[in-house]
């Protein structure tokens, strides 16, 4: 990603704030509605929730409207891999059960959304697509049309095309106010002044910065994450996306089934630790490099405030070990430790505010930005324009 700031003078039809995966989604539809845009991003390249996540494209679990944006948006992250040069792998997800209950979900599941969508495995088929599964897996479910970036290098490689298609980028460029004029919205910066007919403020879990009351209403707080790098157990290779029982709590079309109350329920009674730190525990792998398997993203924890402290607690990581270490059958090695952050909020899961005309105030407050944002974008500016 070029790391060089412009003077952002003139004006554009369309201005970002933010320059992660939501702000970029809404510079790809507005390129390629044939729109002048303006990417403004305080940092010299895109380093908050975007880039900490796990790559994973988790269209299949979603429901409801998430669903709909989530596979309008695998759509688009297919064009732009072979637009901008970035990797990305069609090998799904592998959702794998533990327990009767778990399998229950996935059958009930599988039989909603068809084979296209979710085939069943037994043991052994488990076993095929994630080698380290361990005897106590009685199965599972392939969700084959998931896929998978590295983060790390889609968002360069996105900012990076579409600099080169035209989109004007001020990179370590802080705005400090979003004003409506008599021309239009005048966009305050640290390097001057952009003139826009339209603006969308996609700075994530910072809505509060610029737009307090928008933040209030919609009850919007940080979630903080823990997450992990390992080493692959034994060099394994696993090809997709990994989720667990854990999984089945959080994402809407497992949720929603009658059988996941049977999984909470059980992990109430034998594992309730790992409910109190809202654990997802899941994975993806890495790309490998030198003929050498990539190392494995482990997590996640969810911890709910509008301010956190600064201090991790060294026990939730220990958790995340474990029931890693369980999952894959070995102990693990940490290469890495970071810690995530998205905007949350208990009241929607995508955030579409307008506090003046020509102002959208944007964010996915769900945690499933990746996932949803390529879609959400050309429902935000279909009805901004």
């Amino acid at each position: 990603m070029p790391t060089h700031t412009t003077t952002p003078d003139g004006a554009a039809d369309l201005v970002v704030v933010g320059a992660g995966i939501v702000g970029l989604a809404h510079a790809v539809d507005g390129l390629a509605r044939g729109l002048k845009v303006h990417v403004i991003e305080r940092d010299e390249r895109a380093v908050g929730a975007s880039i900490r996540n796990f790559g994973h494209i988790c269209a299949t679990a979603q429901s409801g409207q998430a669903l709909a944006y989530a596979f309008a948006a695998r759509e688009h992250w297919l064009t732009l891999a072979a637009k901008a040069g970035f990797g990305l792998r069609e090998t799904g997800t592998v959702v794998v059960a533990r327990t009767e209950a778990e399998m229950a979900v996935l059958e009930e599941f599988a039989g909603v959304r068809g084979a296209e969508q979710a085939r069943l495995l037994d043991a052994d088929a488990t076993r095929e697509l994630f080698p380290p599964a361990t005897a106590d897996v009685l199965g599972g479910a392939h969700l084959p049309l998931d896929v998978r970036v590295d983060p790390r290098e889609a968002l360069p490689a996105i900012a990076a095309w579409l600099e080169s298609e035209g989109v004007r980028f001020s990179w370590a460029t802080h705005v400090g106010a979003i004003d409506p004029t008599a021309g239009g919205i005048d966009v305050r910066t640290s390097r001057g002044t952009i003139r826009s007919a339209r603006v969308v403020h996609a700075a994530g879990h910072d809505i509060d910065r610029l737009f307090p009351q928008v933040a209030e209403e919609a009850a919007v707080r940080r979630c903080r994450l823990q997450m992990l790098e390992v080493a692959p157990p034994g060099g394994v290779e696993i090809g997709p996306a990994v989720l667990t029982g854990l999984s089945m709590l959080r994402y809407g079309g497992f949720a929603e089934t009658t059988a996941a109350a049977d999984v909470r329920t059980q992990l109430e009674a034998t594992a309730p630790e790992l409910l109190d730190v809202v654990m997802n525990l899941m994975l993806t792998q890495r790309p490998g490099t030198n003929g050498r398997p990539g190392s494995i993203v482990l997590g996640d924890t969810h911890h709910y405030d509008r301010t956190h402290l600064p201090f991790d607690d060294e026990h939730v990581a220990e958790l995340v070990l474990r029931e890693g270490a369980r999952l894959l059958g070995a102990p693990l090695t940490v290469r890495r430790r970071w810690r995530g952050v998205y905007a949350d909020s208990p009241r929607t899961d995508f955030l579409d505010n307008e506090p003046f005309p020509g102002l959208r105030v944007v964010s996915v407050t769900s945690g499933i930005g990746m996932t949803t944002a390529l879609g959400l974008a050309p429902t935000v500016l279909d009805q901004l324009f």
